[in-house]
């Protein structure tokens, strides 16, 4: 049982808190990851975590330099995350399906000094040559070909004692690109704090996960909502993940389902609605394991909640959320979802809606949602007018048109 913090430490740093931990609290030996057949403990995360953000400054990596994170979901992921975190630097989190554009995009505007990647990623980033100004290093997890450093033997060289750099709350955590469906993407810049908050309000508040419970999200550590599904929501309170590199499909989701026996599912509304159209699904694969459904990122039909409460039995908890909020500010809640609603507003949290002007608007009509949150990026990185516009004091714009009912 843990208890929610009302604050955070001054002193915080959050790779210490949702890593070493476990160790410190005798749960070392607990899994933290299910990874293609094996099981990795908190024990083996912390080691690795130690390692690869020793080999960083060996690399002449400093506080707040930027690393970027190209690589699918495996405990690599988790290790080069948490890594930087420790050291004070910043993991910049990348879909690693991207083309060499975009990269260069990417690289130019964050000003990496290092790029973690899958082989084929680093393939094209090497080849970016020198339009990447920043770039020093692009380790390789995996083969590696030439002008790369492998990740393991960059590991295998390192100390496995590492002291947390002394970070404040209020210190750079994370950037979180947005989709740029509006143009370039925009990073948002998250702090040490947002990540317990949106544990504590979030993942242990609303989807209430424990220690025994098994996750498996089928959207990715590279979107800020599967890196909190998968990676420090379960970290806050020992449990455990299933994570899977490939991009999954309805068939595949549900192979993992009925093979890992997970607790709670997070996905979007698309691919429940997608994995409705899998043919006797219900009679092939076996969903008992399943105590929660989650559906992010999209609104989720009426039709979708009804039928895939019919076949399967089990509610689809719809909620809402930003990268630029870092998770989830509005959610149904278990029991008590109204099918066609984005639910109510997390405790911890307050909305409101207003018209073109500023406004408040009457209860019923539509108006431009804002959010006051504990988890809000303070800025965008170089964006001074998206800024401007979006965080507007202590409320954030999220862009989305709502109204609310009685």
């Amino acid at each position: 049982m843990i208890t929610p913090v009302a604050d955070v430490p001054e002193r915080f740093n959050a790779a210490a808190f949702f890593v070493d931990r476990h160790l410190a609290e005798g749960r070392g030996g607990r899994a933290v990851f299910r990874y293609r057949g094996r099981r990795v403990t908190y024990a083996e995360l912390a080691e690795r975590v130690n390692r690869f953000g020793n080999a960083l400054l060996d690399l002449g990596v400093e506080i707040e330099n930027r690393v970027l994170l190209i690589l699918p979901d495996c405990p690599e992921f988790a290790e080069a995350f948490w890594g930087a975190i420790k050291i004070g630097a910043v993991p910049v989190p990348v879909n690693p399906w991207l083309k060499s554009a975009d990269y260069a995009f990417l690289l130019e505007d964050s000003r990496a000094k290092v790029v973690v990647a899958g082989a084929e990623a680093a393939t094209q980033v090497i080849s970016l040559g020198d339009q990447c100004r920043s770039l020093r290093n692009v380790v390789v997890v995996g083969d590696r070909g030439a002008n790369a450093l492998g990740y393991e033997e960059l590991l295998a060289r390192a100390s496995t004692s590492l002291e947390p750099a002394d970070t404040s709350r209020d210190d750079v955590a994370l950037w979180g690109y947005t989709s740029g469906s509006t143009g370039k993407p925009k990073a948002a810049v998250h702090l040490q704090r947002d990540l317990l908050f949106a544990a504590d309000l979030v993942g242990w508040q609303i989807f209430g996960i424990a220690p025994d419970d098994l996750v498996f999200s089928a959207s990715k550590l590279f979107f800020v909502y599967g890196l909190g599904n998968s990676l420090y929501f379960p970290a806050r309170v020992g449990a455990s993940s299933v994570l899977v590199p490939e991009r999954i499909e309805a068939e595949r989701a549900f192979e993992v389902i009925a093979t890992e026996r997970p607790t709670v599912f997070f996905t979007v509304a698309t691919l429940y609605a997608r994995m409705l159209q899998v043919e006797g699904a219900e009679r092939r694969f076996d969903l008992s394991s399943l105590r929660l459904c989650v559906s992010s990122g999209e609104a989720l039909p009426t039709a979708v909640f009804h039928a895939w409460k019919s076949r399967f039995g089990h509610e689809l908890l719809d909620v809402v959320g930003s990268t630029e909020a870092l998770h989830d500010f509005i959610a149904n809640r278990p029991g008590e979802v109204r099918p066609g609603s984005s639910g109510k507003v997390i405790p911890g949290f307050e909305a409101r809606l207003v018209d073109d002007r500023g406004n408040p608007v009457l209860e019923g009509n539509v108006g431009h949602l804002l959010i006051k949150a504990p988890t809000a990026a303070p800025y965008y990185w170089k964006r001074p007018a998206q800024t401007r516009a979006t965080m507007l004091g202590e409320w954030l714009r999220t862009g989305d048109m709502f109204y609310q009912d009685s």
